[in-house]
């Protein structure tokens, strides 16, 4: 990544009080929403972090973290939250230079986690059965200015399996990962893993019972809960509220 702005580089803008906004670094005005117009052109070949004034109001423009990209998502299909999308690309082997493939697009949440993690040296290809679930989440994965990583196919892998061959890891959220088993496990390298995401006890029993009917090595099954802690002086404990079960994961490895 270059140490100044470049022609179309995805860009966050930030204030003290205010979520991130992000945009991209353009040599002319855009339109930022339904809020108005913003110029960053002047920005063009100079250093992030310089302070940019819109609509009477001091900002910093910043290269955005991955908790600024999965935070103003254009959310389409219900997506899988950073708890465990982190422990999904855990479980799958992500890595710098990593080939993985994910089923199940959605709105790209994920996708943007993958393709962070493999870096400019790996290769994300994301299938999906519906047009417009691949449509918002090649937007988002443009948005984030990881576009070059990621290949997006529309396919049902149910019905049809997972092509290629040597792969590091494949994702599987789908409401039915264990139809894809065993392409999945012909599509992987020697050592590769597959994780998998789902909502329900039943469709984890039938994963997890399918991973090991397929010669899966290291099968394992959980579930991530997260609670917050309040922080006062003299008075920390957990939150009343917290965020508890979103999906159950799963996860195998290829042993030959």
């Amino acid at each position: 990544m270059s140490d100044v702005w470049s022609e179309g580089d995805a860009a966050a803008l930030t204030r003290s009080g205010e979520p991130a906004l992000v945009l991209r670094v353009r040599s002319s005005p855009q339109p930022v929403g339904t809020r108005g117009v913003l110029d960053l052109s002047t920005e063009l070949g100079r250093a992030p972090g310089g302070e940019v004034e819109w609509l009477g109001r001091r900002y910093r423009l910043v290269r955005p973290s991955l908790a600024d990209l999965l935070g103003t998502l254009e959310r389409g299909p219900q997506i899988v939250t950073p708890k465990d999308a982190f422990h999904l690309a855990y479980l799958a082997g992500a890595a710098p230079g990593a080939s993985l493939a994910e089923a199940g697009a959605g709105s790209g949440a994920l996708t943007v986690v993958l393709a962070t993690l493999v870096g400019p040296a790996g290769h994300i290809t994301s299938y999906d059965r519906r047009p417009e679930f691949l449509d918002a989440a090649r937007r988002n994965v443009e948005r984030a200015g990881l576009a070059g990583r990621v290949e997006f196919r529309l396919r049902d892998v149910a019905a049809e399996g997972l092509e290629g061959v040597g792969l590091g890891g494949v994702v599987l959220d789908l409401p039915e990962p264990w139809a894809v088993a065993r392409s999945t496990r012909a599509a992987l390298a020697p050592g590769g893993y597959v994780a998998t995401y789902t909502p329900t006890f039943n469709q984890l029993e039938r994963t997890v019972r399918t991973l090991r009917d397929e010669r899966f090595e290291e099968v394992r099954a959980l579930e991530l809960i997260e609670r917050p802690i309040h922080v006062g002086d003299g008075g920390t404990r957990p939150a009343f509220e917290m965020l508890g079960h979103t999906g159950f994961l799963a996860s195998g490895r290829k042993v030959d």
